[in-house]
Parts: structure tokens; C-alpha cells; sequence
């Protein structure tokens, strides 16, 4: 995959969210490794990797509930971390699970909140309204369903009319019918009120359908960070002929970037994807000098398929300099010194409609 970026510079002051080298390490365990977000206002951002990947440490380190080892965070304009916090009600979250005490009703835990943060309770039964529990207000907590649950923590998250909302993991263990309940709430708050909404989560579809930027996370790194649509690849295009060598010479004269890919059929040559006029240049140039073409063939890699070739380890999908060499035929076609050899980016940044902070590092 052949993904263009471009650093570009970050304002503080036009970000949500922004951290530039945000690392946190526990003894010898680097749980988030030079970290830099750049989360756009008024919409919903995804925080997208495998279990175990640090998300939810991510959110922690945002919201003060974990120290920094070292690195910069800035939320809504203001520089936070250390002693310096927001004022309290302007970011909403829930993190790893809704915490509410059992024994109360839905109702007075929204009310202890407001009480905490200095707010009249009377805004309760409307966010209570908001989040679809309407007539279960009196319902003791534990009686709950999941779902249910979920969305009393989304709604004690709200009680203070938040610009930022953190959401970790919200879809987690419920059904069909409930993922599909909040995330249309999730997708309303930020259409609706303009609230930015950080969204963790594992799963790919989910976050496919809800977020537009999304930062790709694993082992405490960013790997990438932009539009879902700028993750796939451009497209290849595998070029089956009668004399790979020969054609490696025609497609190295023209410039045209290659690998060579062994195979049971002889191997093919795979090519960035072209225009088609350019391509049929090719193949004329191909046939007139007695090179038969047996098969083109033009492809994508699926959404889900970019994803897990991305949050593979880099070091297993490097091979090792005597291994490239063996993993071709001798007689096999080389790629000419300028053509661009397949190395797996640890990092890739697309741009896209907002302005990303070059991923120059990782989160977790």
C-alpha cells in the first residue's frame, strides 16, 4: 500500500484533541509511544485497534486519570496534564463500562452528577430522554438491561452539556438491535448538538459506520491517522506475461515502479495502478515486442483487509535482507534501482479534510 502525507501543522487552538510525543510507560512496558492526535471539533473521531492496544490508557491520559510519562496534551483550546485541568463538566466520558451505583435509579444517578458538578438536577429526565430511557427512570440500576446500562452512562456523561465526549468501548457486549440504538445516538449528538465524540473500539465496522477519522492504534503505536477511505489502497495492477525479464526491462525504460511476485503460474509482475490509455500503450508495447500477455488483472484490498495488514508487526512482515535476496528466482526479473521496493510503513498519515498533526510516533 503507497499512501501519501503531508505534515501538516497543528493549532491547539482549532483541534478538540491534540497531543504531540504523549508517551506513558508502566516500568518496563511502554503503553503509549510518542502519541500524536489531532482530533478534528463537531464530529465523531474513532480510536481504532486491537484488544490490548491502549486505547482506553489513551483516554485515561486525556482525561487525568493517568499520569503522562512524558509529552504535550492539549483539549479544547487548553493545555491540560499535570496541574492543569479543564473546568470541570466540558469533556463527558465513560471509560472501560458505565460506573452508576445499582441501588439508585437511573434518575438520581444522573442527579448525583449534576449535584457533584455543581448543576441543577432538573436537566436529568431530558438527557434521560435523549439517550431512549424514557419511562425507565425509576428503575433501580441493576435492574437494567446492557443496553439499558449503556445508555445511562452515556447519559451521566452528558448531564453537563459537554463539548468533548470520550466513549470507550460504548458498543461493547450488546446486541444488534442495541449497537444499532447507540450509535444512532452517538451519530445525533454530534450531528445535533456539535459535540466532538471520541469513540474506542475494536471493531472495524463499527467504527466504519460511525466515525470519518479515525487514528489506527496497536502494541502503543499510532500507525495511522485520517480518512477510512484514504486506509485502502490505491489499487495494483498483476501483469501475467511469456517473458518477465524482458518485460521488466520495458516497464524499468519507462519508469514504471514493479515487484515481482513468484508464484505455481510462472509469477507475475504487480504494478501501481495506471491509466487505463497508459496501460494499453503498455500492452501494445508488449505484444510488438513478441511478449505475450497471458492476464491483467486490476485490484483493491478490502477495508478490512488494509486493517490487518496495518496493525501487523512491522518487524514480522520485514524480511531480513538475505531473505528478500532468496525469496526470488535467480532468473527472476529484479526491479530497476528506482522503482520503489515494498517495505511496510510503521506510519502512515492521509491527508484529508481536516488538518492532521504528522503521526510521527504512536498511541497505544
Amino acid at each position: 500500500m503507497t499512501i501519501q502525507y503531508t505534515a501538516q501543522p497543528a493549532d491547539p487552538a482549532s483541534s478538540a484533541v491534540l497531543t504531540r510525543g504523549l508517551v506513558k510507560r508502566y516500568g518496563d512496558f511502554l503503553a503509549v509511544n510518542g502519541l500524536n492526535l489531532n482530533v478534528p471539533a463537531h464530529g465523531v473521531y474513532g480510536l481504532l485497534g486491537p484488544n490490548g492496544a491502549g486505547k482506553s490508557t489513551t483516554m485515561k491520559l486525556l482525561l487525568g486519570l493517568a499520569s503522562a510519562t512524558s509529552g504535550d496534551m492539549w483539549m479544547l483550546g487548553e493545555k491540560v496534564g499535570g496541574r492543569h485541568r479543564l473546568q470541570a463538566g466540558r469533556v463527558g466520558s465513560m471509560i472501560e463500562g458505565p460506573s452508576f451505583y445499582p441501588v439508585l435509579s437511573g434518575l438520581d444517578n444522573c442527579r448525583m452528577v449534576a449535584d457533584y458538578l455543581n448543576l441543577p438536577g432538573s436537566a436529568a429526565p431530558a438527557i434521560l430522554r435523549q439517550v431512549g430511557l424514557a419511562g425507565h427512570e425509576g428503575k433501580k440500576a441493576r435492574d437494567y438491561s446492557l443496553g439499558m446500562k449503556q445508555r445511562l452512562g452515556i447519559a451521566m456523561a452528558l448531564i453537563s452539556q459537554p463539548e468533548l465526549l470520550l466513549l470507550d468501548e460504548p458498543t461493547n457486549g450488546l446486541d444488534a438491535e442495541a449497537v444499532v440504538e447507540v450509535r444512532e445516538m452517538i451519530m445525533g449528538l454530534s450531528r445535533e448538538r456539535g459535540i466532538t465524540v471520541i469513540i474506542s473500539s475494536h471493531i472495524l465496522s463499527e467504527i466504519e459506520k460511525m466515525a470519518p477519522v479515525v487514528g489506527v492504534i496497536a502494541a502503543g503505536r499510532l500507525l495511522y491517522q485520517g480518512s477510512l477511505d484514504s486506509l485502502r489502497e490505491e489499487g495494483h495492477i498483476d501483469l501475467r506475461v511469456s517473458d518477465p525479464k524482458l518485460a521488466a526491462a520495458m516497464l524499468g525504460s519507462d519508469r514504471i515502479d514493479y515487484r515481482w511476485l513468484p508464484g505455481r503460474d510462472g509469477g507475475v509482475l504487480r504494478l501501481p495502478e495506471l491509466p487505463d490509455q497508459r496501460i494499453g500503450t503498455l500492452i501494445t508495447q508488449l505484444v510488438g515486442q513478441g511478449v505475450a500477455v497471458y492476464r491483467v488483472a486490476s485490484e483493491r484490498k478490502t477495508l478490512e483487509q488494509a486493517f490487518l495488514e496495518l496493525i501487523e508487526s512491522p518487524q514480522s512482515r520485514e524480511p531480513t535482507p538475505h531473505q528478500a535476496q532468496n525469496a526470488m528466482d535467480p532468473d527472476a526479473p529484479r526491479a530497476p534501482a528506482h522503482a520503489s521496493p515494498r517495505r511496510p510503513l510503521p506510519i502512515r498519515q492521509a491527508a484529508g479534510r481536516a488538518a492532521f498533526a504528522a503521526a510521527d510516533g504512536g498511541a497505544r
